[in-house]
């Protein structure tokens, strides 16, 4: 299980949509990856930021993969239930948590807005098994998760990350992670403060 929490690496995540979208604008469907996406924070974080810099007709067709592997922590039930203590969301502006959360069942807890679980699709998936839950993602988001890998296995999921872009498409991985030299020809960093890359070749 990764450990992330609500707004972790924002400005890596702000980096992502504004050089995505401008990639994804005319796509009737705009597909993004969330991978090792624990309890739903970082997916989250990662819908409202999409949702405020969007228009509604483009957010609409966003799909965001949300996988994990852990089923042992019931990862799928609290991605899909989206409640969470207001202790977690204390790093949530103000703005956006009034926008996009609503008071839960439980006490001192919120829920997720359906406009934002609507876009949202878990399922179960080992990165290991280097097949990718789909194919002509828009962005890949990995974060907090390689560093339990060992180098070989680095290398081949950055492979499969690459398989699984549409061309010119674009990673952003975890900040303390750099590219093993093996793929750094199959990626070109677009800015020089956060792991964000673009793919290179078909």
């Amino acid at each position: 299980m990764a450990f992330t929490f609500f707004m972790r690496d924002q400005p890596t995540l702000e980096h992502a949509a504004d050089h995505m979208i401008g990639y994804a604008m005319g796509r009737s469907r705009i597909k993004v990856w969330d991978a090792g996406c624990a309890l739903g924070q970082e997916t989250y974080t990662i819908a409202m930021i999409f949702a405020q810099k969007m228009n509604s007709f483009g957010f609409k067709n966003l799909r965001i993969d949300a996988t994990d592997y852990d089923s042992a922590n019931n990862f799928g039930d609290v991605v899909n239930a989206a409640t969470y203590p207001y202790e977690e969301l204390q790093r949530t502006p103000v703005e956006l948590f009034e926008k996009y959360f609503e008071p839960a069942d439980k006490p001192g807890h919120h829920r997720v807005v359906p406009l934002l679980r609507d876009r949202i699709n878990f399922q179960y998936h080992d990165l290991l098994s280097l097949k990718a839950p789909g194919s002509d993602y828009c962005l890949v988001v990995c974060k907090n998760v390689l560093l339990h890998f060992q180098y070989r296995e680095r290398v081949e999921v950055f492979k499969m990350f690459h398989e699984a872009l549409a061309p010119g498409a674009y990673l952003a991985t975890e900040n303390t992670q750099k590219l093993p030299q093996e793929v750094a020809h199959l990626f070109e960093q677009v800015v020089p403060d956060a792991q964000l890359f673009k793919k290179v070749g078909g």
